[in-house]
Protein backbone atom coordinates (compact mmCIF):
# COMPACT_ATOMS: atom_id res chain seq x y z
CA UNK A 1 0.00 0.00 0.00
CA UNK A 2 1.44 3.43 -0.97
CA UNK A 3 1.97 6.23 1.12
CA UNK A 4 2.03 9.60 1.43
CA UNK A 5 3.81 11.96 4.08
CA UNK A 6 1.97 14.87 6.26
CA UNK A 7 3.68 17.67 7.60
CA UNK A 8 3.17 18.93 10.92
CA UNK A 9 4.00 22.58 12.20
CA UNK A 10 3.81 23.66 15.66
CA UNK A 11 4.95 27.09 16.51
CA UNK A 12 4.91 29.82 19.52
CA UNK A 13 4.97 33.34 18.05
CA UNK A 14 4.98 34.75 22.18
CA UNK A 15 2.08 37.16 21.54
CA UNK A 16 0.12 37.46 24.73
CA UNK A 17 -3.22 34.99 22.73
CA UNK A 18 -0.22 32.34 22.46
CA UNK A 19 0.91 32.89 26.13
CA UNK A 20 -2.46 32.85 27.56
CA UNK A 21 -2.94 28.73 25.03
CA UNK A 22 0.02 27.89 26.81
CA UNK A 23 -1.53 28.57 30.12
CA UNK A 24 -4.44 26.79 29.54
CA UNK A 25 -2.87 23.89 28.18
CA UNK A 26 0.29 23.80 29.83
CA UNK A 27 2.08 23.19 27.41
CA UNK A 28 4.14 24.90 24.95
CA UNK A 29 4.41 25.31 21.01
CA UNK A 30 0.41 25.48 20.72
CA UNK A 31 -0.16 26.96 17.43
CA UNK A 32 -0.46 23.58 14.64
CA UNK A 33 -0.61 23.75 11.36
CA UNK A 34 -0.83 21.10 8.28
CA UNK A 35 1.23 21.09 5.89
CA UNK A 36 1.28 19.18 2.12
CA UNK A 37 4.82 19.93 1.40
CA UNK A 38 8.36 19.63 2.90
CA UNK A 39 9.16 23.20 1.97
CA UNK A 40 5.72 24.10 3.70
CA UNK A 41 5.03 26.17 1.06
CA UNK A 42 1.25 25.00 1.36
CA UNK A 43 0.34 25.30 5.53
CA UNK A 44 -3.16 25.51 6.81
CA UNK A 45 -4.76 25.89 9.78
CA UNK A 46 -7.45 28.72 11.61
CA UNK A 47 -5.43 31.69 13.55
CA UNK A 48 -5.15 35.19 12.69
CA UNK A 49 -6.77 36.49 9.21
CA UNK A 50 -4.83 39.66 9.87
CA UNK A 51 -1.49 39.26 11.55
CA UNK A 52 -2.15 42.74 13.47
CA UNK A 53 -5.48 41.67 15.22
CA UNK A 54 -5.60 38.42 17.68
CA UNK A 55 -9.16 39.05 17.10
CA UNK A 56 -9.94 38.30 13.60
CA UNK A 57 -9.48 34.86 12.77
CA UNK A 58 -10.29 32.04 10.70
CA UNK A 59 -9.39 29.37 7.83
CA UNK A 60 -5.87 30.54 6.97
CA UNK A 61 -3.09 29.49 4.55
CA UNK A 62 0.21 30.66 6.24
CA UNK A 63 2.92 31.70 5.12
CA UNK A 64 6.35 30.70 7.16
CA UNK A 65 8.20 33.48 5.53
CA UNK A 66 5.75 36.31 6.83
CA UNK A 67 6.77 38.58 9.21
CA UNK A 68 4.89 36.96 12.06
CA UNK A 69 5.61 33.75 11.93
CA UNK A 70 9.46 34.13 10.95
CA UNK A 71 10.88 34.20 14.15
CA UNK A 72 8.49 32.02 16.02
CA UNK A 73 9.84 28.77 17.59
CA UNK A 74 8.82 25.57 15.89
CA UNK A 75 9.01 21.87 15.79
CA UNK A 76 8.51 20.43 12.65
CA UNK A 77 7.26 16.63 12.55
CA UNK A 78 5.88 14.17 9.64
CA UNK A 79 3.51 11.13 9.47
CA UNK A 80 2.91 8.90 7.20
CA UNK A 81 -0.62 8.03 5.94
CA UNK A 82 -1.72 5.93 3.29
CA UNK A 83 -2.55 7.63 -0.22
CA UNK A 84 -6.52 7.11 0.13
CA UNK A 85 -5.92 9.09 3.49
CA UNK A 86 -3.46 11.57 2.67
CA UNK A 87 -6.51 12.14 -0.13
CA UNK A 88 -8.87 12.24 1.88
CA UNK A 89 -7.41 14.99 4.25
CA UNK A 90 -6.89 17.35 1.98
CA UNK A 91 -10.18 17.13 0.07
CA UNK A 92 -11.72 17.81 3.96
CA UNK A 93 -9.24 20.85 3.98
CA UNK A 94 -10.38 21.94 0.36
CA UNK A 95 -13.94 22.00 1.76
CA UNK A 96 -13.66 24.21 4.52
CA UNK A 97 -11.17 26.37 2.29
CA UNK A 98 -13.84 26.76 -0.35
CA UNK A 99 -16.63 27.86 2.52
CA UNK A 100 -13.74 30.13 4.88
CA UNK A 101 -16.13 33.24 4.86
CA UNK A 102 -17.90 31.25 7.25
CA UNK A 103 -15.86 29.89 9.52
CA UNK A 104 -14.15 31.78 12.26
CA UNK A 105 -11.63 31.06 15.19
CA UNK A 106 -13.39 29.11 18.43
CA UNK A 107 -11.77 31.42 20.58
CA UNK A 108 -14.32 30.36 23.30
CA UNK A 109 -13.89 26.65 22.70
CA UNK A 110 -10.14 27.48 24.38
CA UNK A 111 -11.78 27.79 27.73
CA UNK A 112 -13.87 24.85 27.14
CA UNK A 113 -10.31 23.15 26.69
CA UNK A 114 -9.47 25.05 30.25
CA UNK A 115 -12.82 24.02 32.06
CA UNK A 116 -12.99 20.27 29.90
CA UNK A 117 -16.89 21.39 28.79
CA UNK A 118 -17.67 20.65 25.48
CA UNK A 119 -18.32 23.87 23.53
CA UNK A 120 -18.79 22.71 20.32
CA UNK A 121 -19.75 25.55 17.66
CA UNK A 122 -21.21 25.48 14.21
CA UNK A 123 -18.36 26.34 11.63
CA UNK A 124 -15.93 27.68 15.06
CA UNK A 125 -12.71 26.36 15.14
CA UNK A 126 -9.38 26.84 16.60
CA UNK A 127 -6.24 25.30 15.46
CA UNK A 128 -5.98 21.79 16.93
CA UNK A 129 -9.82 21.36 16.74
CA UNK A 130 -9.22 21.66 13.15
CA UNK A 131 -6.40 19.55 12.57
CA UNK A 132 -8.49 17.02 14.92
CA UNK A 133 -11.51 17.55 12.53
CA UNK A 134 -9.84 16.79 9.14
CA UNK A 135 -7.73 13.82 10.48
CA UNK A 136 -10.57 12.10 11.24
CA UNK A 137 -11.11 9.68 8.61
CA UNK A 138 -7.52 8.66 9.42
CA UNK A 139 -7.64 5.35 10.85
CA UNK A 140 -4.16 5.15 11.72
CA UNK A 141 -4.16 8.26 14.17
CA UNK A 142 -6.21 7.41 17.52
CA UNK A 143 -7.08 10.65 18.74
CA UNK A 144 -9.29 9.19 22.01
CA UNK A 145 -10.61 12.90 22.73
CA UNK A 146 -13.65 14.95 21.01
CA UNK A 147 -12.21 17.12 18.62
CA UNK A 148 -13.37 20.19 21.39
CA UNK A 149 -10.51 18.97 23.94
CA UNK A 150 -7.74 18.14 20.73
CA UNK A 151 -4.44 20.08 22.00
CA UNK A 152 -1.23 20.82 19.72
CA UNK A 153 0.40 18.12 22.16
CA UNK A 154 -2.24 15.73 21.92
CA UNK A 155 -1.45 15.45 17.82
CA UNK A 156 2.54 15.93 18.67
CA UNK A 157 2.35 13.22 20.84
CA UNK A 158 0.70 10.37 18.35
CA UNK A 159 2.61 7.54 17.39
CA UNK A 160 4.56 7.55 14.49
CA UNK A 161 5.50 11.35 14.55
CA UNK A 162 8.90 12.03 13.24
CA UNK A 163 10.39 15.21 14.82
CA UNK A 164 12.47 16.72 11.67
CA UNK A 165 13.00 20.09 12.94
CA UNK A 166 13.47 22.21 16.15
CA UNK A 167 14.65 26.04 16.13
CA UNK A 168 13.51 29.09 14.89
CA UNK A 169 11.04 28.94 11.79
CA UNK A 170 13.16 31.10 10.10
CA UNK A 171 16.20 28.61 10.02
CA UNK A 172 14.12 25.75 8.81
CA UNK A 173 15.13 23.86 5.52
CA UNK A 174 13.30 21.05 4.26
CA UNK A 175 16.79 19.03 4.01
CA UNK A 176 16.92 19.11 7.80
CA UNK A 177 16.75 16.14 9.84
CA UNK A 178 17.46 15.12 13.24
CA UNK A 179 20.04 12.65 13.51
CA UNK A 180 19.60 8.96 14.27
CA UNK A 181 21.28 8.98 17.52
CA UNK A 182 19.41 12.48 18.33
CA UNK A 183 16.03 10.59 17.49
CA UNK A 184 16.95 7.47 19.73
CA UNK A 185 17.77 10.29 22.34
CA UNK A 186 14.47 11.94 21.89
CA UNK A 187 12.84 8.47 22.01
CA UNK A 188 15.00 7.13 25.27
CA UNK A 189 13.35 10.24 27.10
CA UNK A 190 9.81 9.79 25.79
CA UNK A 191 10.34 6.14 27.15
CA UNK A 192 11.65 6.88 30.94
CA UNK A 193 8.73 9.86 31.37
CA UNK A 194 6.31 7.02 30.34
CA UNK A 195 7.84 4.63 32.50
CA UNK A 196 8.01 6.58 35.94
CA UNK A 197 4.87 7.87 34.95
CA UNK A 198 3.34 4.51 34.87
CA UNK A 199 4.98 3.44 38.28
CA UNK A 200 3.92 6.47 39.77
CA UNK A 201 0.34 5.71 38.85
CA UNK A 202 1.09 1.91 40.22
CA UNK A 203 2.01 3.31 43.81
CA UNK A 204 -0.83 6.04 43.52
CA UNK A 205 -3.24 2.69 42.64
CA UNK A 206 -1.13 0.51 45.54
CA UNK A 207 -1.88 3.12 48.35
Amino acid sequence: MREKTLYFLFTDTGTYLSKAINYCTKQSLNHVSIGFDPELKEVYSFGRTHPRNPFNGGFVKEDIRSDFLKDANCAVYTYRFTEEEWDSILRNIKEIEAQKASYKYNFIGLIGILLQIKINRKNKLFCSQFVATVLRDAASLELNKPDCFITPADIRDQTGMQLMYQGKLRNYHPEFRLTDRELADQQAVKQSLLFLLSQKMKQFVIK
